[in-house]
C-alpha cells in the first residue's frame, strides 16, 4: 500500500482523510459531521513508471505532475491513476471535479491501488445519495478482508455517524472498532474509550468501566495519549474508578513519552482533588516549561491570581504573552481581559489580542468581538461584522452566540431580516438552557412572529426561561395564563413537562445567513480623540 497507514489515523475523525483536501481547498461538499478534523493529506513516495509524477506532487509541482501522469494514467498505471483522482479531488494541478476524482479513483481501484478504495469511499460516503453510501461499503466491507485495521476503523465511523443508516448505529460501530482493535489497530481503542465516554453522543449508553479498559489497552500498546488520558480519568474521574497510585504511574509514563498533556491532568489534580495549590503550580510549571500550552494558561492565572504562590500580575502576564506568541488562542482571550480590565484599559491592545482569539477558533472570543463591533467602539457600529463573527460561534454551538445572532436576525441588523432564522437559533440556544433566548421563544410564539401563534407554547417557554433566572418571564407567563383556557393550559403544561424531561422535539438547525458568512478581517480601532 502506498499510502503509509499511518497518514490514516486521526484522534476523532478518521472519515477526515477524504476531506482534507476538499474542506482545505476545493468546493466538493463534504458534510461538517465528518469533515470536522480535516487533515492535509498528501500523495505518498512510489517506486516504478509513477515516481517521477508522484515526486513532483509532493514537491508542490502539480502541475508537471498531473502532465506526466496522463499518459501512464491512460496505460492503466494504477499509481497515475490515484494522482489523478488525487488531483481532481484536491484542485491541485486540475481542476476541482468530483467526478473527474471518482472516475480516475475507480479505475485505480480496478487496477489494484488500494488507497484509492479509501479516498473513493470517502467520497461516497459523504454522499447524500443512499446507493453511494452503499458502494462505499461494499468497498470498505471488501478492503476490511484484507486490511481490517483501517478499513474497521472507517467502518466503524461511518456507521456511528449514520453514514450507512438512517440513524447512527452504536452496536455497528462498537462490532468494527473492536474489529479492527483486536488486529491491532490502537486508534480504534481510542475511539471506542470516547464512545463509551459519551464524546460522540448516544445518552445511555455511557458505561465508564468500558471506557477506562479501552484507553488502558491502548496505554498498554504504548498509546501515549491513551496513557495521560488513562491517568486522568483514574485521578480525576468517577470516584468508584479512581486509584492514585495507578493514575500517578500513567501520568509519569506519558510524561517520559513526551505526553505533556499529563503534567495538566496531574495539575488539575492536584488543584481540584487534593486542593494542593503549590503541587498544582508545580505540575503546570512543568507541562509550562516542556511548551504544554494550557500548562501555561494555568500557571498565568496561578500567578495573576496568587493561587498558591503570592500574587504577580506582571509574571503571569509574561507567561500568557509567551504563549499567545507560540499560537495560543485562550492565551490571546487571556490577554485581551487583562487589557480591557485594567485599571487604565488598554482598548487598542485588547482588541488585538480579542481579534487573535477569535481567529483561533475561541468561540466566546468571536462572540465578545461581535459585540464589540456592535458597540461601536472601534468608530461605528458594524452590524454586518458582528453577524459574521456571531455566525462562527453559533455554528459550533455557543448558545450566547446563537441567542445574539438570532436577535439581529429578528431586527435585520447585518443581515437580511428573518423571524423564521431567529426562531430556529433562539431554540438551540434555549435547548442548552439558554434563558434570554429562552424567554425570547416565548415571545414570538405569544406574538405569532415567524411562527404559528401558540399562547400554550409561549406560557411553556415563559415559565422555563423564569426558571432559568429571567426575571421578566414569571410575569409574562402571568399574563399569558389569563388568556389561556382549561385545554391550553393543560397542554401547556405537558408541553413543559416534555421540555424538562427532555422530551420535547428539536427544531432544525438554520441554515448560516445568506449575507455576511465571512468574518470581517480584524480592523484597528480608531484613535480616541
Amino acid at each position: 500500500m502506498l499510502l503509509k497507514k499511518s497518514a490514516l489515523l486521526f484522534s476523532c475523525s478518521v472519515l477526515a482523510l477524504a476531506a482534507a483536501r476538499a474542506a482545505v481547498s476545493s468546493p466538493i461538499e463534504i458534510s461538517p459531521e465528518i469533515a470536522k478534523e480535516a487533515a492535509d493529506a498528501t500523495v505518498p513516495d512510489a517506486t516504478g513508471p509513477a515516481k517521477p509524477a508522484l515526486d513532483a506532487f509532493k514537491a508542490g509541482e502539480h502541475d508537471k505532475a498531473v502532465a506526466l501522469a496522463g499518459p501512464l494514467a491512460a496505460t492503466g498505471n494504477a499509481d497515475a491513476l490515484y494522482l489523478l483522482g488525487f488531483a481532481h479531488e484536491s484542485g491541485r494541478g486540475a481542476d476541482v471535479s468530483r467526478d473527474k476524482a471518482v472516475e480516475f479513483y475507480t479505475k485505480a481501484v480496478a487496477a489494484g491501488q488500494k488507497d484509492a478504495i479509501y479516498r473513493l469511499s470517502f467520497i461516497y460516503l459523504v454522499s447524500e445519495k443512499e446507493e453511494e453510501r452503499s458502494k462505499a461499503r461494499e468497498l470498505l466491507e471488501n478492503a476490511a478482508k484484507t486490511d481490517p485495521t483501517v478499513a474497521g476503523r472507517v467502518l466503524g465511523e461511518a456507521w456511528m455517524r449514520g453514514r450507512l443508516s438512517k440513524e447512527p448505529d452504536f452496536d455497528k460501530a462498537v462490532q468494527w472498532w473492536t474489529s479492527a482493535a483486536d488486529k491491532g489497530d490502537v486508534t480504534s481503542l481510542m475511539l471506542i474509550a470516547r464512545l463509551y465516554e459519551g464524546q460522540f453522543g448516544f445518552p445511555g449508553k455511557q458505561d465508564a468501566a468500558k471506557s477506562l479498559e479501552a484507553y488502558k489497552k491502548a496505554a498498554e500498546k504504548g498509546e501515549t495519549v491513551a496513557m495521560s488520558s488513562l491517568g486522568s480519568r483514574l485521578l480525576n474521574g468517577p470516584e468508584k474508578f479512581r486509584d492514585e497510585k495507578e493514575g500517578r504511574e500513567w501520568l509519569r509514563k506519558a510524561a517520559e513519552a513526551k505526553e505533556y498533556s499529563a503534567y495538566l491532568a496531574l495539575g488539575d489534580y492536584e488543584e481540584n482533588v487534593k486542593k494542593d495549590l503549590k503541587a498544582a503550580l508545580a505540575a503546570y510549571e512543568k507541562g509550562k516549561d516542556a511548551g504544554q500550552l494550557d500548562c501555561a494558561i494555568r500557571a498565568a492565572e496561578f500567578y495573576i491570581e496568587g493561587k498558591g504562590v503570592e500574587k504577580d500580575v506582571a509574571r503571569g502576564t509574561t507567561v500568557l504573552e509567551a504563549a499567545a506568541k507560540d499560537g495560543s488562542a485562550q492565551a490571546h482571550l487571556r490577554l485581551a481581559v487583562l487589557a480591557f480590565g485594567a485599571d487604565k484599559p488598554d482598548r487598542n491592545k485588547g482588541y488585538g489580542h480579542l481579534a487573535a482569539a477569535a481567529s483561533g477558533g475561541v468561540v466566546e472570543a468571536q462572540n465578545e468581538l461581535g459585540l464589540f463591533y456592535l458597540s461601536g467602539k472601534l468608530g461605528g457600529m458594524d452590524a454586518p461584522a458582528a453577524a459574521a463573527w456571531f455566525t462562527r460561534a453559533a455554528q459550533a454551538g455557543y448558545a450566547p452566540s446563537q441567542n445574539n445572532l438570532a436577535t439581529l436576525f429578528e431586527r435585520g441588523a447585518g443581515v437580511q431580516q428573518s423571524l423564521q432564522n431567529a426562531g430556529q437559533l433562539y431554540a438551540l440556544a434555549a435547548q442548552q438552557g439558554h434563558g434570554p433566548a429562552t424567554l425570547a421563544l416565548a415571545r414570538l410564539h405569544a406574538q405569532g412572529a415567524g411562527i404559528k401563534k401558540d399562547l400554550a407554547k409561549a406560557w411553556a417557554f415563559a415559565s422555563l426561561a423564569s426558571q432559568r433566572g429571567e426575571k421578566e418571564a414569571e410575569n409574562f407567563a402571568k399574563e399569558i395564563d389569563t388568556k389561556l383556557d382549561d385545554a391550553q393550559r393543560a397542554g401547556a403544561k405537558k408541553f413543559l413537562a416534555e421540555m424538562t424531561s427532555g422530551q420535547a422535539s428539536a427544531p432544525a438547525t438554520p441554515a448560516a445567513p445568506a449575507e455576511s458568512t465571512k468574518p470581517a478581517a480584524p480592523v484597528k480601532p480608531a484613535t480616541k480623540k
